[in-house]
């Protein structure tokens, strides 16, 4: 079977030459220049577009492409010119709405001769690298008109004039003034940018550098930055209405440089009305507005925040300081949580909640609060107030929110061991008179300060509770013996037992208790000891209460709550009616001041004057006489003298307590320095020092001259030893 070969087939060109018409093009482009004279002339209506597209396609088919679009740039710029000629002919305002309505009627022509023109701009504008119909209709219309010599200026000068216009309060066509703005970005960014807003910033900062003057000099701080906001606002609003949304960072740009941030200093420092007199009025929309301007521009809160920390701290040593603040311990902490009540507020509501401003606020107050050696045990002593008294009637919620702002105030404290020291005696004062208003609130407290501290911390407290409920039960114990034993009329006691590490450590002197109460003591302790093996019990009178019955003259009965002190003072008056200070101090054996402080309760106490002086004084004196007052009365049957107590510490006792502190901190910091080098076994003197500190502030900071002392002492007993050849460097001895 034979196989056919396969052919292959080729289309070759028509070979035979078409002569072409010599003055084919002439009459072809001749159609279209006309047509678009007709074009521009508003006379396109009877025109065949199907027509001028096949002559515009043949003459690009047929090589004429290059005649065609150079006839098409030289007919446009004729009309143009023309055009030009007309905006340049208007008269002042009517300038843009010639421009407006010749820019408009010049891109309807565009749209046309580009539908006319569609192939060439797909073929030879693209083979030649020509710029494409409508880009050139812009260029043209660019070069031509909008940078005509006669338009530019006048056109630039119109617009800016507009806008100073609406600055100063007249009405202007933003619908025009929009229509020019945005020729101005279709004709491209350079020429919105070099042509109009270049210029428009300059004169927008020289407008607002003058009127930022004449403001600030007749305008207190609110009043100005009122004005500057509403700048700001108006040239926003400006943007979105007829300019470049791009230019609206480069205008906001200007008016805050021109109107906030050459003028920052003056106006926080503006005296009756700058950023500290809007605190103190507390002011909040004025703080508010000033935050949100300043944060606009660089280092704008950095000043906010500088100047307010200095009053803060200016004012707040001034309050720790105040000779007048510190006779009441509750009005100088109340004080402080007043002002940290203010600021809170302040930056809550006019800053934002700005982070940086509220670790300002905390270390200012940090700051002034531990200028005052006494702030720990005033802080304390707030608290024994809203124990005792302050929280009857209190909500639950606004209990916590109490112990949260005490919380708060104790976190500023550097010497956190000290508040912990007076703390623990006021507690035990409390609990041991029964005067707390709510346990629950005690030990809300205890918790608190137990998350923010640790167990450390708040054991002992939790101790004194313990020991409270364990001596309730003992009690019962000892009730039940007596009842079951021989029944006496004698006096009923309430004994508390505490354990001694628990507690504040007390001064170990006793008074002489009257006979029929010892014989009592002698058998608690007797029933004590027979159920508690290896106790020692020893008594503390100077923490203890009586209730005493009392006859008075004409027969009047009164039940007398006194201290134990004050007890062992009015039974001596069982036997004599005038004793001398000395008789006093030799029958009941009560330390001097607390002698005299008695004494004063008794006897200078208007309404509780079991006693008379004499002389008549407030003070005590050695050489007083004191009388059994027989003409006492009161209208309540149950009369409870308190004891005059220094509210605060006196000078010998505040000593007393900053020595057992500093006691107590020696073990705690070498311990610190015993855990440290014992896990990086070499470490320099300096290195030491700052992991010391490191460790123990969250309780106190050291002083590194008792940390070097510590240190010493702990070469000597041989747990580190100094390096031979650098004697700054220690080794840890295992």
């Amino acid at each position: 079977m034979s196989t056919q070969k396969k052919k292959n087939f080729r289309i070759e060109p028509f070979r035979h030459r078409v002569e072409i018409d010599p003055r084919y093009a002439e009459r072809t482009w001749k159609i279209l220049e006309d047509a678009i004279h007709e074009i521009y002339n508003h006379n396109a209506s009877g025109l065949s577009f199907e027509e001028l597209y096949r002559n515009a396609y043949n003459m690009v088919l047929h090589k004429y492409g290059d005649k065609l679009y150079t006839g098409l740039i030289h007919t446009m710029t004729q009309h143009l010119k023309e055009m030009a000629v007309s905006v340049e002919s208007a008269q002042g305002g009517l300038l843009l709405e010639e421009l407006n309505r010749k820019w408009s009627e010049h891109n309807k022509a565009l749209q046309m001769i580009r539908d006319i023109l569609m192939y060439m701009d797909r073929t030879y504008v693209t083979n030649f690298n020509k710029t494409p119909v409508h880009e050139l209709g812009l260029i043209l219309w660019r070069e031509n008109v909008v940078r005509s010599p006669k338009i530019k200026e006048r056109l630039l000068d119109t617009l800016l004039d507009l806008i100073h216009r609406e600055r100063t309060g007249d009405i202007i066509n933003r619908g025009l003034m929009r229509n020019i703005t945005k020729m101005l970005m279709d004709l491209g960014p350079s020429v919105y940018q070099e042509d109009f807003e270049k210029q428009f910033l300059n004169v927008s900062a020289d407008f607002y550098r003058l009127e930022s003057q004449q403001y600030i000099e007749c305008c207190d701080c609110g009043d100005y930055l009122t004005k500057a906001e509403s700048r700001l606002n108006e040239e926003i609003d400006r943007i979105s209405h007829y300019l470049d949304p791009k230019s609206e960072a480069k205008i906001t740009d200007v008016v805050e440089r021109e109107m906030i941030a050459n003028h920052m200093r003056r106006l926080v420092d503006m005296e009756n009305s700058g950023l500290v007199s809007m605190i103190t009025d507390d002011r909040y929309d004025d703080l508010s507005r000033m935050y949100n301007l300043f944060r606009l521009v660089p280092s704008g809160l950095l000043i906010i925040r500088d100047v307010m920390v200095a009053h803060l701290r200016e004012t707040g040593k001034q309050l720790v300081m105040d000779p007048e603040t510190l006779k009441d311990p509750v009005e100088f902490v109340q004080r402080l949580l007043d002002e940290k009540d203010k600021y809170d507020k302040i930056i809550t509501l006019a800053f934002n909640n700005d982070k940086t401003f509220q670790n300002a606020l905390n270390s200012s107050f940090e700051y002034f609060i531990n200028l005052n050696v006494r702030s720990p045990e005033f802080i304390s002593l707030y608290v024994d107030d809203k124990f005792r008294k302050g929280l009857k009637g209190v909500s639950e919620e606004d209990v916590e929110t109490i112990l949260d702002k005490v919380m708060m105030l104790f976190r500023y404290l550097q010497e956190k061991d000290v508040f912990e020291k007076y703390y623990k005696q006021h507690l035990a004062k409390r609990l041991l008179s029964g005067k707390s208003v709510s346990d629950d609130a005690e030990r809300s407290l205890i918790v608190k300060l137990k998350t923010e501290c640790g167990y450390q911390f708040t054991s002992k407290l939790e101790g004194m509770f313990t020991d409270m409920k364990t001596s309730k039960d003992t009690m019962q114990g000892f009730n039940t013996m007596l009842s079951n034993g021989e029944m006496n009329d004698g006096p009923t006691l309430s004994i508390q037992v505490l354990t001694t590490g628990s507690w504040p450590t007390q001064s170990g002197a006793t008074c002489n208790l009257p006979a029929e109460i010892l014989a009592m003591c002698d058998k608690f302790k007797t029933y004590y000891l027979s159920t508690h093996t290896g106790r020692r019990l020893t008594w503390q009178t100077n923490m203890g209460t009586a209730d005493m019955k009392a006859t008075f003259a004409k027969g009047q009965k009164h039940e007398l709550n006194v201290s134990t002190y004050q007890m062992c003072i009015l039974v001596l008056f069982n036997s004599a009616d005038c004793l001398t200070y000395k008789e006093i101090e030799q029958g009941t054996g009560i330390p001097f001041m607390d002698l005299k402080r008695c004494l004063q309760s008794l006897a200078c106490v208007k309404g509780k004057n079991i006693l008379r002086k004499e002389p008549m004084s407030k003070d005590i004196g050695e050489d007083d006489l004191f009388v059994f007052n027989d003409n006492f009365t009161s209208k309540f049957y149950k009369v409870k003298i308190g004891t005059v107590v220094a509210q605060k510490e006196s000078e010998p006792e505040k000593q007393e307590t900053r020595q057992k502190v500093e006691e107590d901190r020696k073990p705690q910091i070498e311990a610190a320095i015993v855990r440290i080098m014992k896990s990086r076994r070499v470490l320099d003197h300096n290195n030491i020092v700052t992991e010391v500190t490191k460790q123990l502030q969250s309780r106190f900071l050291p002083n590194p001259a008792v940390i070097k002392k510590r240190i010493e002492s702990l070469i000597e007993r041989e747990f580190l030893e100094r390096d031979q050849a650098d004697r700054k460097l220690y080794r840890y001895l295992a």
